[in-house]
């Protein structure tokens, strides 16, 4: 393993290179560091060299993230995780992962973290496992809602951002305390939503911002004709609704902008958008995977978050990359939804890896559905469903903002 150390401000050029070339960007240092600087500020950044050349690096900062019931918990924000092209199948990867799992754990730092994965298959090797899901949808513009869709007395409007965002941010602040998958927003993360620099438009229009009384959609247009005339695009970066009037009121705007052939949109697994629609074939959907949890410290991480309903269970749990975890972990929870978590000598009820806890830990991937697939293994009968149904909730769990 190459030497690793905490990067500097002079180290700062050669990340934003790494991070070019890892991600086979075409945007410019300039456009690529501006963000960085935004997004980075409170975060801690390491990177790994061979002599003096930055071979690898990654960025851990603390954010807090809204379990089911409400509870919202610091996690470790792990994002621009690179490695040189020339450098992977290397350990360097590994030895970043392996080191900053241990500095959180040693340190007694936040019990989960998490990240977006730029390949599905890099990270559960890690023990992240896939918590979120969502539906990237394109809609026929002008659908149809069905009858009876309640759109409120309240109306759309279009603001500049600057005056947009305190309402947007309240909003945004009132959702994520509610909805388990959300994650806080400081100062630097609204920034970077005002910065909206060309680099991130890919084409198409600045950032525009619709409000509502109880909601926001923010989007881009871009101008496009086919020989049947106009068939512009209409991309939606972020819908947030507090009520269904709205949430319907939001769509309706976006659905029917002038000149528009066709809006996208990234929309909740639960969330009813097909149901809204006269013709639910409008609405052609494809399943994204999302937020990818890790179970830092399993104890801890099982301990902090409430349950749907009482269940008592030993959990056989194999972590190889994080071995204090590894062992036979109790988890008994009362009626009110609140656990006690205990290390024990007794027989498992059943045995899952850190990648699978951190898959199930907002609910939105059913233990069920992960010892179907041969992932977890039942030794008493019903465990399994009696965990699962403990870890879901009412809604699915959503995070709206890649980082």
């Amino acid at each position: 393993m190459h030497p690793m150390r905490v990067l500097t401000d002079e180290d700062m050029s050669a990340y934003v290179d790494l991070v070019i070339s890892a991600f086979l960007s075409t945007d410019s240092a300039e456009d690529i560091g501006a963000r960085m600087r935004i997004v980075l500020a409170d975060s801690r950044q390491v990177g790994v060299f061979d002599d003096d050349r930055l071979v690898g690096a990654m960025s851990v900062g603390e954010r807090r993230l809204t379990l089911p019931e409400g509870t919202a918990v610091p996690f470790a924000a792990v994002t621009y995780v690179v490695v040189a092209a020339d450098q992977r199948r290397r350990g360097v990867l590994t030895g970043m992962m392996r080191a900053q799992l241990a500095e959180i754990h040693d340190a007694g730092g936040p019990a989960v973290a998490a990240l977006w994965a730029s390949e599905a298959g890099i990270y559960q090797r890690f023990g992240f496992g896939p918590a979120t899901s969502q539906i990237e949808y394109a809609i026929t513009a002008k659908t149809a809602f069905r009858p009876g869709i309640d759109l409120g007395a309240d109306r759309v409007r279009e603001l500049p951002a600057e005056q947009a965002l305190p309402h947007v941010r309240a909003l945004y602040d009132e959702y994520a305390a509610q909805r388990a998958g959300a994650l806080s927003r400081d100062d630097a993360i609204w920034q970077d939503w005002l910065h909206d620099p060309e680099a991130m438009r890919r084409g198409q229009s600045r950032l525009r911002w619709a409000v509502h009384p109880r909601g926001y959609a923010l989007f881009r247009a871009k101008p496009r004709y086919n020989d049947r005339g106009a068939a512009g695009e209409i991309t939606v970066e972020e819908l947030t609704a507090l009520t269904p009037q709205a949430h319907a009121a939001l769509l309706r705007y976006a659905l029917d902008m002038d000149l528009a052939g066709e809006i996208s949109l990234s929309a909740g697994m639960d969330d009813p958008l097909p149901l809204m629609l006269a013709d639910a074939r409008a609405a052609v959907g494809k399943v994204q995977d999302g937020l990818y949890i890790r179970l830092v410290d399993v104890d801890r991480a099982l301990a902090q978050r409430r349950y749907s309903a009482p269940v008592d269970v030993v959990i056989e749990v194999t972590d190889d990359l994080c071995p204090w975890n590894a062992g036979r972990v109790r988890l008994a929870v009362d009626d009110q939804g609140v656990p006690t978590v205990t290390r024990t000598g007794d027989p498992a009820d059943l045995a899952a890896s850190s990648t699978e806890l951190g898959a199930a830990y907002l609910g939105g991937t059913r233990l069920t559905r992960l010892a179907d697939a041969g992932r977890v293994v039942e030794r008493s009968p019903g465990a399994v469903s009696a965990l699962s149904t403990a870890l879901s909730a009412d809604r699915e769990p959503r995070c709206l903002e890649v980082f």
